[in-house]
């Protein structure tokens, strides 16, 4: 019996709605689309409680230009936004802090997804939310559907879009939840004026994310999901508060399945109810005592419709009872379903009569609750074959105990037979009935009762010796006991068995339990792999092997019950396949089902991080239907330690990246100022010495001291890159003049070349730092100038197309390794195209992508075409050109 069949509240229900208390509540304005009006609602609202007299603020809103979500903005209080620094630009997140100490009672959040700036306390916002929650503050927020985690994958599908921000369903699961909703047709008309993009960016939008099929599918998700979060809040309402009934807000489906044949054509039956209704739907199996009796065929048989549920989309449930209705009944209630899906065979009016119909009394004992009756097949084939065995019918050694101690309480009562009455010693016979029943089961019960009343009658009832009985109460008598001893072994039994079930549910609770305990301590995968397969190997008594990605994509065995464990081509097929797809494969299942071993799937979220392989040592079905929930249990239970494993791996990996990137950071800052100093010197003398016959000599000594300065530049450049520290000062920069002053700066390193500037003097004014492009085109003609071939001309070419400029650096040297011509930006890469020893420090083109990026520009490098040489060009977007040449001066 469950607590809202005696009006009792569900304790969960009732811990879950007592967390709630004390904390503030969140509102989510769901769409299923941008441009619905979620933003425009949100503030909508939150002015009309400010106006009901409700402290209303605003944490963070995006209006994103449009006029009339402004306007609703003007009447609220805005807490002003913290200003953050992220490589070289100020972005500006809400102030969570200034809020906490603010307290209203609601502040309105804009874009729930939205991640936020490195250096952050939490890195979502719905994770700030959650602390203003925990605060006693209540928020309104805004989701597109497309951000739900659990959704993400199918909008994908149809929308050709991943979104990478998305918020985790519990969010969504303690909200309220109001569905902001415009037709298709009204929001691609918004579209079209211009009232969620700007022109240019809504004709490509038209053309699609925001399609009409697309925008239809969206909508039919938000409603669904937010009638889903609707339900889920509702059941858990009822539930604390202990009422009866289904509350059928949405339909709940199960489906009774048994061992008969025909449970397969159940299940599908089931599956075309639930896509008809939208509705969730569990396959439902009743464990009995008669479970226990089952054959091989019959665990097959019950296995293998609960891995088609499983294929099919539903949760399967194993719930241990005394009898089948029983079972069913009080997981309706509980699950709060408002349609049963149940199979009915062809019985003999005989069978009827002896044993009732299940479908009848679950048709007259379960109100509210919509029965779907379909005839399936005959006990016939694999009924025939693998028909239950009977019941026991007491072993040999029961019935002797049961025999020894009707003999002793024989005994005990004719020893007292002259102090008590014959009514008193009847009642002594009750005791052996009990214990036999308890201890051996209902017919070693009721043998112990009819040889009781045997007893009774031959020993104490005259005339003594015989089994006739002379007085007609005496007859009374002996019926009584016999009808007591019987309905007492009836009790008895069924108190056993309930006894039984209760254990071998605290068994598994406990195996559970003792499974986590013992690998959740672990920080090894290896040494948790090898635990995971001997727990599996010993509480299931199979052969057991845990697979994972080893070298690139193959699947390696991480470890084995069987350390000498080989698998064949099939089973190594089956093991990718689940893996691949996320689906069980193998014995069992649906799927290569010639494989020996049923391979199931190690899943986290979205993540699939390996596959488990158990099989039957004597060649049967590899799990019966009974232990299916128990692996389903530890399958859940090993991916999550496996996936804290990885995360801690994850972790410190980039705790060693941090630390290697702050120690080369500080190396680099330090050695380039420690060598600064006495180049500085060494030029300084140099220039200052005379001209003579140590022309020559001064000359070597300024060019080198040049170069390592040069280098010095370059490491500290790159010390200010990794520390985020590029300032840009921005001006009018003609082209022409840039590039003839590095070509005379870099003349050194250029000696040996011809050099031809081919920059056109028409070329537009581009916006840049002048200094950074300076040290751009440098690196640039000193790369050319040692990787150009001796005597052969370096070309700059200038060139103004297609709305941008580009300006090219082009050398006759080997050129670049074909495909690898990216690789050159990476710092300390150098890539040598000859045989010849060439210098470098690898870190000048890095310098150049670097603050390439940082101005806006471009960088791009190729291979002349002819095997001319390479080609490296800064690219200036149509942002940098300034079109009217009159327009110039710093900014």
């Amino acid at each position: 019996m469950t607590p809202s069949d005696t009006g009792r509240p569900d304790p969960d229900a009732l811990l879950r709605t007592t967390a709630q208390e004390g904390v503030g509540r969140l509102k989510i304005f769901l769409g299923a689309a941008p441009g619905v009006g979620k933003t425009y609602e949100m503030l909508a609202e939150g002015m009309a409680r400010k106006r009901d007299g409700v402290d209303v603020v605003i944490g963070v809103v995006e209006t994103h230009g449009r006029a009339e979500t402004e306007a609703l903005t003007r009447g609220h209080e805005i807490v002003a936004r913290r200003a953050v620094r992220y490589e070289g630009r100020t972005l500006h997140e809400m102030d969570l802090d200034a809020i906490i100490a603010r307290a209203p009672r609601l502040v309105l959040v804009d874009e729930l997804a939205h991640s936020n700036a490195s250096g952050s306390r939490h890195p979502k916002r719905y994770q700030d939310v959650e602390e203003l929650l925990a605060a006693g503050i209540d928020v309104y927020s805004t989701i597109n559907i497309q951000h739900v985690e659990s959704l993400n994958d199918v909008v994908a599908s149809f929308t050709r879009v991943r979104v990478r921000e998305t918020v985790p369903d519990r969010i969504l699961e303690t909200a309220e939840i109001e569905v902001v909703d415009i037709p298709p047709d009204e929001l691609i008309e918004r579209l079209k004026a211009g009232k969620v993009y700007l022109p240019h960016e809504a004709t490509r939008a038209l053309g699609h994310f925001f399609s009409k099929s697309n925008l239809s599918a969206l909508r039919e998700l938000a409603l669904r999901r937010a009638a889903q979060a609707v339900d889920a809040r509702m059941l858990d309402d009822v539930r604390a508060l202990g009422l009866g009934g289904t509350w059928a807000g949405s339909d709940r489906i199960v489906v009774a399945i048994n061992e008969l044949p025909g449970a397969d054509i159940l299940v599908r039956a089931a599956k075309r109810v639930a896509d008809g209704l939208h509705a969730p739907w569990t396959a439902l199996f009743v464990e009995t005592p008669r479970a226990a009796h089952f054959t091989d065929a019959q665990h097959a048989s019950v296995a293998a419709a609960m891995t088609l549920a499983t294929q099919l989309g539903a949760a399967v449930a194993t719930v241990p009872a005394a009898t089948v209705i029983e079972g069913i009944q009080r997981f309706l209630a509980d699950a709060r379903a408002t349609q049963l899906v149940l199979g009915k065979s062809r019985r003999s009016r005989w069978f009827e009569l002896r044993h009732g119909s299940v479908v009848d009394r679950l048709i007259r004992d379960t109100p509210g609750v919509t029965v779907h009756v379909l005839p399936v097949p005959a006990d016939t084939g694999i009924g025939r074959q693998g028909r239950s065995r009977p019941a026991p019918q007491g072993t040999p050694w029961g019935y002797a105990v049961a025999t020894a101690m009707v003999a002793g309480i024989t005994a005990i009562a004719s020893a007292l037979s002259h102090v008590l009455e014959l009514g008193n010693i009847g009642m002594l016979y009750l005791l052996p009935v009990m214990a036999a029943a308890s201890l051996f089961g209902l017919r070693t019960g009721l043998f112990a009762g009819l040889a009781s009343s045997l007893a009774y009658n031959f020993v104490f009832l005259p005339p003594v010796g015989t089994l006739s009985i002379s007085n007609p109460e005496n007859v009374v008598s002996v019926i009584v006991l016999l009808g007591i001893a019987v309905a007492t072994s009836h009790l008895t039994a069924r108190v056993r068995l309930q006894a039984d079930l209760a254990a071998a549910s605290a068994r598994t609770n406990a195996t559970l339990a003792g499974f986590l305990r013992q690998i959740v301590a672990v920080n090894d995968p290896d040494v948790a792999a090898r635990m995971i397969c001997d727990d599996v190997r010993r509480l299931l008594d199979v052969q057991v092997v845990l697979l994972a990605p080893a070298d690139g994509s193959n699947l390696g065995i991480m470890a084995a019950s069987d350390p000498g464990f080989r698998l064949d081509t099939m089973d190594q097929a089956a093991a990718r396949w689940a893996y691949d797809t996320g689906s069980p494969a193998g014995k069992g299942s649906g799927t290569l089902t010639a494989s020996e071993w049923l391979f199931q799937p190690l899943k986290t979220g979205d993540r699939t991080l390996g596959v488990l392989g158990v099989a039957n040592e004597e060649g049967g079905n590899p799990v019966r239907a009974d232990q299916l929930p128990l692996l389903s249990s530890l399958i859940d239970q090993s991916a999550l330690v496996l996936e804290r494993l990885r995360l801690q791996a994850e972790m410190r990996d980039v705790d060693v990246v941090r630390t290697r990137d702050r120690l080369r950071a500080a190396l680099l800052s330090s050695v380039s100022h420690d060598l600064r100093t006495p180049l500085t010197a060494v030029i300084a003398a140099a220039d200052q010495l005379d001209h003579g016959v140590t022309a020559d000599l001064i000359g070597t000594i300024k060019a080198e001291a040049a170069r390592l300065n040069r280098f010095v530049a370059n490491l500290l450049d790159m010390a200010r890159v990794e520390a985020g520290a590029i300032r840009l000062n921005v001006e009018a920069i003609d082209l022409g003049d840039a590039v003839a002053g590095a070509a005379h700066d870099a003349r050194r390193a250029l000696e040996g070349h011809g050099v031809r500037l081919d920059v056109p003097p028409d070329l537009p004014l581009v916006r840049v730092d002048p200094q950074l492009l300076h040290h751009c085109l440098l690196n640039l003609l000193d790369n050319a100038g040692r990787y150009g071939d001796p005597g052969t001309e370096i070309v700059i070419e200038g060139r103004n197309r297609f709305g941008e400029v580009r300006l090219a650096v082009l050398d006759h040297g080997p050129g670049l390794p074909p495909g690898r011509e990216a690789e050159v930006f990476e710092t300390f890469t150098r890539l040598e195209g000859s045989d010849r020893a060439i210098g470098g420090t690898g870190l000048g083109l890095a310098i150049v992508k670097a603050f390439a990026e940082a101005m806006g520009m471009i960088v791009e490098a190729a291979n002349r075409p002819h095997g001319e040489g390479a080609s490296f060009s800064l690219i200036f977007p149509p942002a940098l050109i300034l079109r009217d040449p009159s327009i110039g001066g710093a900014t």
